[in-house]
C-alpha cells in the first residue's frame, strides 16, 4: 500500500511538532492496518473517510480515501470550518 499526502496535508504536518508527528504516524498506522476505521462521509463528500483523534486537548480530523489499494491523505487540521474547507478544497480539484 502506498500513502500519498495532498499538498494541503502536507503544508499542515509540516507545522507540526516532533510531540505531534509522533502522535500522527500512530494514527496513520491506525488507518494503514484497518482503512475504515474512519466514519465515511455522505452527499458531497462521499467516498471520503474522516479519523478523528486527539493531540494534547485538541481534537484533530484527518480525511483519507482509498485509491485502488492506495490511501490519499487529503487533509487535517481541528474541526473548526473543517468540512468547509475541506468541500471547497475538493471542488477545486
Amino acid at each position: 500500500m502506498k500513502v500519498y499526502q495532498s499538498r494541503s496535508f502536507e503544508k499542515r504536518v509540516k507545522r507540526f511538532s516532533e510531540i505531534e508527528k509522533g502522535v500522527l504516524d500512530q494514527e496513520l498506522e491506525k488507518i494503514m492496518q484497518n482503512p475504515s476505521v474512519g466514519e465515511e462521509k455522505k452527499g458531497d463528500l462521499r467516498g471520503v473517510y474522516v479519523h478523528k483523534f486527539k493531540i494534547k486537548t485538541i481534537q484533530y480530523l484527518l480525511s483519507y480515501r482509498m485509491v485502488g489499494n492506495d490511501l490519499e491523505l487529503i487533509m487535517i487540521g481541528p474541526h473548526e470550518n473543517y468540512y468547509r474547507e475541506l468541500k471547497s478544497y475538493l471542488r477545486r480539484r
